[in-house]
């Protein structure tokens, strides 16, 4: 490498953005509290773009339950965004790009059906 070709290439370099990882938000976990009369346990963690039931998640079933966030442990039914796959176990779901799940404290099992909060767990 010549001279010249040594300080165009350093100058591009000058120039050219600075490359950086994307920041992700620390994960958030919790455990679950039943609510309404119903049994919801285990643990839920929030962490890039998703929830995770952890394998200790059990609930006891009601018609129609799904997944979303609340803040003070209340249920925000703008954030109703996925089915619940199953009472018991790990389940991992991707929280669309419209809901910023850092604007939620909390993560809530809810039957659409009845609109009746099943369990609720606050995420720190």
């Amino acid at each position: 490498m010549n001279r010249r070709t040594f300080i165009a290439s350093t100058a591009a370099l000058a120039l050219a953005p600075a490359f950086s990882l994307p920041a992700f938000a620390a994960a958030r976990k919790g455990k679950f509290k039943g609510q309404k009369g119903h049994i919801t346990t285990g643990g839920v963690t929030v962490k890039d773009g998703k929830i995770i039931l952890e394998s200790s998640f059990s609930f006891d079933g009601a018609p129609d339950p799904r997944v979303g966030f609340g803040k003070g442990g209340k249920y925000s039914k703008n954030t109703d965004f996925a089915v619940l796959k199953k009472n018991k176990g790990k389940q991992t779901y991707t929280i669309p790009s419209n809901l910023n799940a850092d604007d939620y404290d909390t993560v809530v099992i809810w039957c659409r059906k009845f609109s009746v909060p099943l369990g609720y767990a606050k995420i720190k």
